[in-house]
């Protein structure tokens, strides 16, 4: 009777531990994240569209970077744009650091009628817009004092250049829409998200500029982001 006890209780303690190395679906959502960051990101680079050219040729001057896989956007008068992604920063080492999560929020209202799903990068040019983004929430334009500009067809499209610009957004996507600006949205923490990927509860400034916390899953977005 003790054997089958013990048995018992060997076997419930192994399925407990077990599933305790099971990733949670806020983890598992993180790593897709991560995985498709860093998938657009290599296709941004390798893209032979003209305005990819500029994204190649800006990049090394990038101070922080934005990346926002299907970032989705749709609506009638009223329309409605968001998405998950990840923002990482450069060091005074010229490397990239651990990213942080955030949800980009946006709304406007006017003549727009479609929808779209549409990849979105943005180079982040000054440690000013880096630190407006991670020590504040408000939007993008108007509450950080940040000057933003956009290539390609997806947000807005537009032939600006980075002079005196803070952000600069590129894009890919399918579908149409008419309207809107990033100007308008704002990016908020994602604390959930987070901490599920470090296990531990860390602010988007440890994360991001102090590297207190480090995941091996970030890695190979990190390597492809430094790859010239």
């Amino acid at each position: 009777m003790y054997k089958r006890f013990l048995m018992v209780m060997v076997l419930t303690l192994s399925v407990a531990g077990c599933a305790e190395l099971q990733p949670t679906p806020d983890d598992q959502q993180a790593q897709h994240i991560i995985a498709s960051a860093q998938s657009i990101f290599q296709s941004f680079k390798a893209s032979t569209e003209k305005p990819m050219d500029n994204f190649r040729a800006m990049l090394p001057k990038a101070q922080g970077i934005v990346i926002l896989p299907g970032l989705l956007k749709g609506g009638f008068i009223v329309a409605a744009e968001g998405g998950n992604g990840v923002m990482l920063a450069k060091g005074l080492n010229g490397t990239w650091g651990q990213p942080g999560f955030y949800f980009l929020a946006a709304g406007s209202v006017g003549l727009q009628m479609g929808g779209q799903a549409t990849d979105v990068v943005m180079l982040l040019f000054s440690q000013k817009a880096v630190a407006s983004i991670i020590h504040n929430q408000g939007k993008l334009g108007a509450d950080l004092g940040l000057i933003i500009g956009t290539i390609g067809g997806g947000v807005e499209a537009s032939t600006t250049t980075n002079i005196g610009t803070d952000i600069m957004a590129f894009s890919q996507g399918i579908g149409a829409f008419a309207g809107g600006s990033l100007e308008a949205a704002a990016l908020i923490r994602r604390n959930d998200l987070n901490e599920a990927f470090y296990g531990q509860i860390a602010t988007p400034d440890e994360i991001i500029l102090q590297g207190q916390v480090q995941s091996p899953a970030a890695d190979g977005l990190r390597a492809a982001l430094s790859k010239p």
